[in-house]
């Protein structure tokens, strides 16, 4: 037999305050590395130094580990040495309005150039009117115009020579050019005179007039041509004027930026642009007038010649970027649009950057759960990482809803490391259902959630502690403080010899805990507060646990602890309920019956059992099977059943408490009451370890201290869960002062043995169980069973004769 008592010292590893080198945590100096996640740091170091594609990193840690803090520090520090990034911006696109150029600056740059280009045009604002009302411009202008009008005078006096020579006078007026016939003396010819001249000489007159008519709509084509030369002398005269006036002042900054081409070309255009808008510079807002709708005409807009400074950095370093809201738009950018005259329009300057562009060049940190919950937003990062390029879409035309014209803004060349934050199943559901996760997060950081406990160890969580202290502006903690913080991390990490890396649930302890000494004036948090801050939050999240508990006392749920029962046993479960956990006794029963080899698990057929409940039923109906009576089939008929349970049953740490109640119902051996038991049980009829030891302990315990302690309580666990118990003090009291009992086996037969209090018994050398053992005595019924059923059989047999005999005789 291996079994064996538990000892106080077992069920509660103590931290000794005298272990710290120090009084309060105001001593301990900050921590600078992080303390238990060696692993995952030398990942994220390896993650962030490789610049190849496709090595982004995927950080796994349970929620509450510090991933995002640690990750975000460590960065940050990596970051701080790095160069700085490039700037970028978007301007016009004179060629293709509709798709924006982006231009890449040295860092700070942007700013610069936007505040150039803004001189530039405010300067050709003052400077083009200046010139084009100058003396020498009019001057020259005017030359122009007077040769144009030199040159239709003329045209217009050689067809007035030409008829006066054939006695026609051309007269010019407001209405227009009209011919007159003259008489010889030169003078015009009136109406009434004309019709009394001889007919053959009106008819001469009449045909010169329409001559001189025709000649005289040559001449206003050759005018039109005149005018229309003119025009563009005087358009390419003003164009060249301008563009004297604008190359003068371009040209310092095509010096500047000349090793840029993409920067010269645009500087070109500019130039080009308003060379053939200069009238956009020239425009004043006296003396225009209301159109049909009696609206004046609006004053021409420059904001093609604006600069939109997507991203610009000013501060040294590389960047690092945690974005807190993964949607489409936040990551890649959106384009946003205003209302005019009731219709929306958009414009290069309302291109808004989105969190890729902020951290381009640098790092950006993304939760994956929020990454995943955003519609668009994981399948655009992976077109981002794969392209390397980012595209500011708007999110309309992905669901195929847009059909108006938009902007196709250049895409930025990415340069950025992509670290996404999540849980292990996050990580693990992608890498099986997304083939192209592994090629675009080829670095796993995995985030432990404990530590190994040492004295080093200790004293580094200790210093842990000092840093979030000091880091929130809390009050310092007294070591006795630390050293109950310490005991709970063990606790935590359901582990006596390791420690929880839970920060945040320590940072909010500490928090609670520092309240509840700033009210009662103390200077540092002492292990009381500690104590206290943790029973108030146990009472804050127990009202479910008082209720049951409420109900065993009430005798509404039945749990008896004093007493025998056969095939009766309490089995300990832990029930959750979102960051409380309790243990709960639960009444276990199993009856047995000749049958043919099924055990009915009752929570199974009512799909109330969950799988992994219905596979330790399964081994133990196999133990029993390889275990008695082998040489003939198993002739039973069982059941098992939680009493009182209404909602779902899952795991299998109550498999042994249900073998025993078997081996009970079959041996006709009674259970005693005060025990209660857990674990898991293996084909061998080994126990196994089970989770939440110290939950099911303490449950049980509190039941059976409410009733009073008589000495004979206790719970039987698995060996192998002994380095887990971190018991709470008054269960160890209890054990310290012989009235509670921590029982550890192996085996069943030590778990049955103890139930009670007959030996589980092996097989002699005859390969029979000696009959005074729980073993012998569930062989024999079950060989009991065997020839039960065998009878029945028979006797069914010898009636269904006696029938068949009556039938012949009576036929």
């Amino acid at each position: 037999m291996t079994i064996r008592s538990i000892t106080p010292e077992e069920a509660y590893h103590l931290c000794d305050p005298q272990d710290f080198p120090f009084e309060t945590t105001a001593e301990v100096e900050n921590l600078t590395h992080f303390i238990g996640q060696e692993r995952a740091m030398e990942a994220v170091d390896f993650g962030i130094g490789i610049r190849h594609q496709g090595f982004n990193l995927f950080v796994i840690g349970p929620e509450g580990s510090g991933r995002h803090s640690v990750v975000k520090s460590f960065i940050n520090d990596k970051a701080s040495g790095e160069p700085t990034p490039d700037d970028w911006c978007y301007v016009q696109n004179f060629k293709h309005p509709h798709r924006p150029i982006a231009l890449r600056f040295a860092p700070g740059q942007s700013l610069v150039f936007k505040r150039e280009i803004h001189d530039l045009i405010d300067m050709l604002k003052t400077t083009i009117p200046a010139i084009f009302e100058g003396e020498d411009y009019r001057a020259r202008n005017k030359v122009i115009h007077d040769s144009l009008n030199q040159k239709i005078e003329k045209l217009y006096h050689e067809v007035e020579g030409r008829a006066k020579k054939e006695h026609i006078a051309v007269i010019r007026s407001e209405q227009g050019i009209m011919f007159s016939p003259l008489d010889e003396n030169g003078d015009k010819i009136e109406a009434k005179t004309f019709q009394k001249i001889p007919a053959d000489v009106r008819k001469k007159l009449e045909k010169s007039i329409e001559k001189f008519q025709s000649e005289l709509q040559q001449v206003i084509h050759q005018v039109s041509i005149l005018k229309r030369d003119t025009e563009e002398l005087s358009r390419k005269f003003k164009k060249e004027t301008a563009g004297l006036a604008v190359s003068h002042l371009i040209n310092a900054l095509r010096s500047k930026y000349r090793e840029q081409k993409n920067i010269l070309d645009y500087l070109t255009n500019v130039e080009e642009d308003i060379t053939e808008r200069v009238d956009d510079f020239l425009y004043r807002s006296e003396g225009q007038k209301e159109n049909f709708l009696g609206l004046i005409q609006p004053a021409p807009s420059f904001e093609q010649y604006e600069v939109n400074v997507l991203v610009a950095h000013e501060k040294q370093g590389g960047q690092v970027v945690y974005e807190d809201l993964p949607t489409y738009q936040n990551l890649h950018g959106r384009i946003e649009h205003t209302a005019r005259m009731g219709v929306l329009t958009t414009h290069f300057t309302l291109i808004k950057p989105g969190s890729l562009h902020q951290a381009n060049g640098g790092y950006i940190i993304i939760d994956a759960g929020r990454l995943l919950m955003q519609p668009f937003a994981y399948e655009g990062l992976k077109r981002t990482l794969r392209s390397q390029q980012i595209r500011i879409e708007p999110v309309e035309r992905l669901l195929g809803l847009m059909s108006t014209v938009t902007l196709e803004p250049e895409p930025i060349d990415l340069q950025t490391k992509v670290v996404l934050i999540g849980e292990p199943f996050l990580y693990y559901l992608l890498n099986y259902y997304d083939p192209e996760f592994q090629s675009l997060f080829k670095v796993q950081a995995d985030f432990e959630q404990d530590m190994e406990r040492t004295a080093e160890s200790q004293e580094l969580f200790g210093a842990l502690l000092a840093t979030l202290a000091r880091d929130k502006n809390l009050l310092p903690l007294h070591r006795t403080a630390v050293a109950r913080v310490v005991e709970q991390a063990a606790r935590a990490a359901e582990d006596r010899h390791k420690l929880s890396l839970q920060i945040r649930q320590f940072a909010d302890l500490i928090r609670e805990a520092e309240y509840l000494a700033q009210q009662r004036g103390k200077k540092y948090i002492e292990a009381t507060e500690i104590e206290d801050a943790l029973a108030a939050s146990r009472k804050r999240g127990g009202r479910i646990k008082d209720r049951l508990y409420e109900a065993v006392e009430h005798g509404i749920r039945h749990v008896e602890t004093s007493g025998e029962k056969i095939g009766q046993v309490n089995g300990l479960s832990v029930i959750s309920l979102g960051n409380d956990s309790f243990g709960c006794p639960t009444r276990i029963t199993a009856l047995t019956r000749p049958g043919k080899g099924v055990i009915v698990d009752i929570e199974r057929e009512v799909e109330l059992g969950g799988p992994i409940h219905s596979k330790g039923v399964m081994i133990l109906d196999s133990f029993l099977s390889s275990r008695y009576a082998r040489t003939i089939p198993l002739g039973l008929r069982a059941s098992l059943v939680f009493e009182q349970s209404y909602g779902g049953v899952e795991g299998d740490s109550a498999s042994c408490a249900e073998l025993c109640a078997l081996l009970s119902s079959l041996s006709g051996l009674p259970i005693k009451q005060s025990i209660a038991i857990t674990g898991s049980i293996s084909q061998q009829g080994e126990v196994q370890a089970i989770g939440g030891v110290n939950e099911k302990i303490e449950g049980f315990f509190d039941i059976c201290k409410s009733r009073g302690l008589t000495g004979r309580e206790g719970v039987i666990i698995p060996e192998s869960n002994v380095r887990h118990l971190m018991l709470k003090k008054e269960v160890v009291e209890a054990m310290k002062e012989g009235q509670f009992f921590l029982y550890a086996v192996n085996t069943v037969d030590d778990a049955i043995e103890l139930l009670t209090g007959i030996p589980g018994g092996k097989r002699d050398e005859a390969g029979n169980f000696p009959e005074d053992t729980v073993s012998g005595k569930v062989e024999a019924t079950l060989f009991r069973f065997a020839r039960d059923i065998q009878k029945f059989e028979k006797a069914g047999k010898k009636n269904k004769n006696d029938e068949e005999e009556k039938i012949k005789d009576e036929a």
